[in-house]
């Protein structure tokens, strides 16, 4: 079991490392283009004023060169993305390349889970060269759950229901939690380096009312992230995507996204003990674990209502 910690921890610091490198790539391809997620144009929506019903008429009046330049600063935003997709992609090939040796009917298998037939496939294969090929297996897992959390691609519901199939509970927590919060802080890096266009773009009144919510709980914005993470309220994508737009700061980012993230995963992981029972990944939520769910992020407020009413107090 410890080995299997100290694994974890090795791969998760290689894998920063070539994400890092990936960003580092687009710093010098927005550096190459002449392209500044900031100083063409400034989307920090924290500070930024958004026109109302009333408003909305004046932005026909906007110079034709402001419009161009926004849509110029999308284009090269998603240019970039696309070119660390590639190189992301290229490294998960890798990765596959590197898996041990399988037959014909396994290769079939091995691909990303869309439903809950693929996931038990997959955990068949998997369990059989799980103790053989322990590293690469291992690897494979972290690598594919990073992915898609980082590019904020479906599935990664699944893989941590397999997880409760093929590691020992403790061991599977720590694991989704942590490519949890690794793959959403590398979420959120690629939206600090390319996403701020694009948010401004497609999700401006979203982000700004959601900026507004940030804002009241900025003095305990650990708790208001490990109660989102837990709650349903908002998509993960979007807390992810928009956070660096809003001024989140990444420490806090991830260290509530680690925590947060661990009450839905108890549930998904203790489902995939019993992983050939389940027919839809709905079958992993019971009301019991709804419940629970629910009394954890009423406690994740707690000391947030307390220190409101004791500041009240004092007052």
């Amino acid at each position: 079991m410890f080995f299997s910690f100290i694994s974890i921890l090795f791969i998760s610091s290689e894998v920063c490392f070539l994400f890092v490198c990936f960003l580092c790539f687009g710093c010098l391809i927005s550096l190459f283009m002449d392209y500044s997620p900031t100083n063409k144009l400034e989307l920090d929506l924290s500070k930024v004023h958004f026109p109302s019903n009333s408003e909305k008429i004046r932005v026909t009046n906007l110079h034709q060169d402001e419009l161009s330049c926004i849509g110029g600063s999308t284009r090269m935003s998603l240019l970039i993305l696309a070119s660390i997709f590639a190189c992301s992609a290229s490294v998960m090939y890798l990765v596959y390349r590197n898996f041990p040796e399988l037959q014909d009917d396994e290769m079939e298998k091995i691909k990303i889970p869309k439903d809950m037939d693929d996931a038990k496939a997959l955990g068949t294969v998997l369990s059989k060269y799980k103790d053989t090929y322990y590293t690469q297996v291992l690897v494979a897992y972290f690598a594919t759950y990073i992915f898609l959390q980082t590019f904020a691609i479906p599935g990664s519901i699944f893989l941590s229901i397999l997880s409760g199939y093929l590691y020992p509970f403790p061991l599977a927590l720590f694991l989704v939690c942590l490519c949890s919060g690794l793959g959403a802080s590398f979420c959120y890096m690629l939206s600090y380096l390319v996403g701020r266009p694009v948010v401004y773009k497609y999700l401006t009144e979203k982000a700004q009312k959601w900026s507004q919510q940030v804002d009241k709980h900025r003095d305990h914005l650990i708790n208001y992230i490990i109660f989102l993470r837990i709650t349903p309220f908002l998509p993960n994508w979007f807390i992810n995507i928009t956070s660096p737009v809003i001024n989140v700061p990444l420490g806090v980012f991830f260290v509530g996204t680690f925590l947060g993230v661990a009450p839905p995963s108890f549930v998904a992981i203790n489902a995939g003990t019993t992983l050939y029972k389940l027919t839809t990944a709905g079958e992993a939520v019971s009301w019991n674990s709804l419940a629970v769910l629910g009394i954890l992020a009423v406690l994740s407020i707690l000391p947030v209502c307390f220190q409101k009413k004791l500041q009240q107090k004092l007052e």
